[in-house]
């Protein structure tokens, strides 16, 4: 039997996908790209914004095509839409054999079982259940970089958020767990962990009753063959002079941080429902930069959150302007049902939402060429990716650079390199986003 596995959504879906295909892959499935080979779909949905919805609604549809073409024998849905509209998946699109919720991936095996059998349904647990943890993962990202997800769910509760109604409340993965899996990822080739969750900052409160992330960080320091750890979705109010110390002092910690701050208009900021002021946010990315002068920072906005006023927008915009962000990116704001945010008054029209997210790319676009500027003649230590087909070039990253969402650094050299190699490299050009760099000879 064999199947396709299509994972949408965030990088934490993702590692809720490997663990799903380990599980499979246990009981003797095996694994296809092609649609016209496969007996069986699985789908891990997304539910964050529209766009992620109408791309898992429209997944689900072409792979209904395609059973009722005669090619599938079951289809499965997954994930967070999967969890949040199950009775309407059912119903809307019949062709969808059974749902598997956002707790209840460790029944993926038995789901398709029954799937095959004609015996469908809905697999949906109580989201607040523990994290699935110890799975065995097939890592789908190329062997040398790894997602680790540390939390489950989130108790912020932000007025335009559906995920604490899909993912439940927060719920950290047992210190040991962490470690234990990390060490068969590293035993696997992994060289970078990337440490993910709705948001990393809180890690331990709810098992070890403080912010264990620090001690976290070096747990995963001492596992041999790990040469990077890197840190995304940390809330900015919950950044402590010990993760700062802890990021400045552990080698192997990318001076690398992702803080989505979403707005700094302070009337905004409340309507979110988010727990800074401009004021806050200044401070933490001023203690950051004082401390780590290298950082690399990350964030994104919402562009158009309802009532937000002209004013508001060019606070933001200046702010973005000043604070001059590494790295940045903009969503214009998604009026989802069943949040706080969709029935505010004053919802903005279409157009400005996406005039004023359009004008802040603009803004980010000339900050970011300058600052790749600006990395011309520093040396930096660069990991392969992969190469350019029929060039001496390789693709490498940099600490600056997440997978997906960043840049590249395009390596001109006629050595032999593989996917996973450390080398240090010297920039020599920019283009745009991306740098260009040469082998560098101590």
């Amino acid at each position: 039997m064999k199947i396709i596995f299509v994972s949408l959504g965030c990088d934490k879906n993702l590692v809720d996908t490997e663990m799903m295909l380990g599980m499979l892959q246990e009981k003797g499935y095996t694994f296809t790209d092609d649609e016209a080979e496969a007996d069986v779909a699985v789908v891990n949905t997304c539910c964050f914004i529209g766009d992620a919805k109408e791309e898992s609604i429209n997944t689900l549809l072409e792979l209904a095509q395609l059973k009722e073409d005669g090619n599938l024998k079951a289809l499965i849905a997954a994930g967070c839409l999967a969890q949040r509209y199950r009775d309407e998946i059912q119903t809307e699109i019949p062709q969808v054999d059974a749902i598997v919720g956002t707790t209840a991936i460790e029944e993926i095996v038995a789901t398709v079982e029954e799937a095959l059998k004609g015996k469908g349904g809905q697999h949906c647990r109580d989201i607040n259940e523990a994290p699935t943890t110890g799975k065995k993962r097939i890592v789908t990202t190329g062997g040398h970089f790894a997602y680790l997800k540390i939390a489950e769910g989130c108790d912020k509760h932000c007025t335009y958020c559906i995920i604490p109604k899909v993912r439940g409340s927060f719920r950290s993965v047992p210190m040991e767990n962490l470690v234990a899996e990390a060490k068969v990822l590293a035993e696997g080739g992994v060289k970078e962990f990337i440490l993910v969750a709705q948001e990393t900052t809180l890690y331990g409160v709810d098992l070890y009753g403080k912010k264990s992330l620090p001690k976290l960080l070096h747990e995963l320091a001492q596992i041999s063959g790990i040469c990077w750890i890197r840190i995304l979705y940390c809330y900015p109010e919950e950044i402590t002079d010990e993760l700062i110390e802890a990021i400045a002092t552990e080698p192997k910690v990318c001076h690398y941080l992702d803080i989505p701050i979403q707005h700094a208009s302070d009337a905004v900021l409340k309507r979110m429902g988010r727990r800074t002021s401009q004021d806050d946010l200044r401070d933490v990315i001023a203690k950051l930069r004082n401390r780590i002068p290298d950082i690399c920072l990350r964030t994104t906005l919402i562009s158009g959150f309802p009532g937000e006023t002209q004013e508001d927008f060019e606070e933001l915009y200046n702010f973005a302007d000043e604070m001059e962000f590494d790295r940045l990116g903009v969503f214009a704001y998604s009026q989802e049902e069943d949040t706080p945010a969709a029935n505010m008054p004053e919802q903005i029209a279409e157009e400005i939402k996406e005039a004023r997210r359009d004008e802040l790319m603009e803004l980010q676009q000339e900050i970011a060429f300058e600052k790749a500027e600006d990395m011309i003649g520093r040396v930096l230590v660069a990991m392969i990716e992969g190469k350019v087909a029929d060039e001496d070039v390789y693709v490498a990253r940099t600490y600056r650079d997440a997978p997906n969402v960043d840049g590249y650094l395009f390596v001109n050299t006629t050595a032999s390199l593989v996917t996973g190699d450390f080398v240090k490299v010297m920039v020599t050009d920019a283009n745009e986003y991306d740098l260009i760099g040469e082998i560098y000879h101590e």
